[in-house]
């Protein structure tokens, strides 16, 4: 029986998004809630006491840093994502300010939005997959990647990462078969998506690639323009 998916709370009153959003989201394995007031927001967060909260600016009833600053005198933990289509610095400062641990500009991808979802849901807020038993340790292919002791073993071999090397195939991992947009990937790992740190992320995805020849049914591969998918 699969465990139940992390519950999240969504406030957003742009409903042809939130649709959208929402079903994105439940696709992914999430239990969402989602709401287009601050009011029905507030009812449902003391009921359903969930794991995340996103939550827009803008509302009918209030804003979202009114919330937020709510929120965080009953619940100093929870994390809360800001989505919302201001721009300017003052409002990143304000939503941070606000008791936000992060704020995504729309319009953002989908992929970008649950790679920081996840980060926020893990015990250290990096990225980490379910443990299996003691470690954190998944199967790609044939391979075992040892994520908290930074090796790939195929049979007997080991083969050591870097620190680098494991947050990347993590992020490809998180994302299995799924497109990752290389801007995510640099703005995740890198802080930034600018020439050097773009050159970087290609030295780091021929290394992975070099590895993964071992079991041909493991591929990274290039989507044009796009990103990476890692398929097996």
């Amino acid at each position: 029986m699969n465990k139940p998916g992390k519950k999240i709370l969504f406030i957003e009153d742009e409903l042809s998004l939130a649709e959208i959003i929402k079903e994105t989201l439940e696709s992914r394995g999430f239990q969402v809630t989602h709401h287009s007031t601050g009011l029905k927001g507030l009812e449902s967060y003391q009921h359903e006491n969930p794991d995340i909260i996103l939550l827009d600016i803008n509302l009918p009833d209030t804003d979202g840093y009114i919330f937020a600053r709510h929120i965080r005198t009953l619940d100093p933990s929870v994390p809360i994502v800001f989505l919302t289509s201001r721009q300017l610095p003052q409002d990143v400062v304000t939503g941070f300010e606000s008791g936000g641990n992060d704020y995504l500009k729309k319009p953002f991808s989908m992929e970008e939005l649950i790679i920081r979802i996840r980060v926020l849901l893990t015990r250290h807020r990096n990225l980490l997959l379910d443990t299996r038993a003691e470690h954190n340790i998944s199967e790609i292919g044939n391979f075992i990647f040892d994520y908290d002791r930074g090796f790939l073993q195929l049979n007997e071999k080991k083969i050591k990462l870097t620190a680098r090397e494991s947050d990347l195939l993590k992020i490809l991992l998180l994302n299995r078969n799924q497109v990752l947009e290389r801007k995510t990937i640099l703005d995740h790992l890198w802080g930034n998506d600018d020439f050097f740190s773009g050159r970087s992320l290609d030295v780091f995805i021929t290394k992975l690639r070099k590895y993964f020849k071992a079991d041909p049914s493991v591929q990274i591969a290039n989507i044009r323009g796009i990103g990476y998918k890692l398929v097996y």
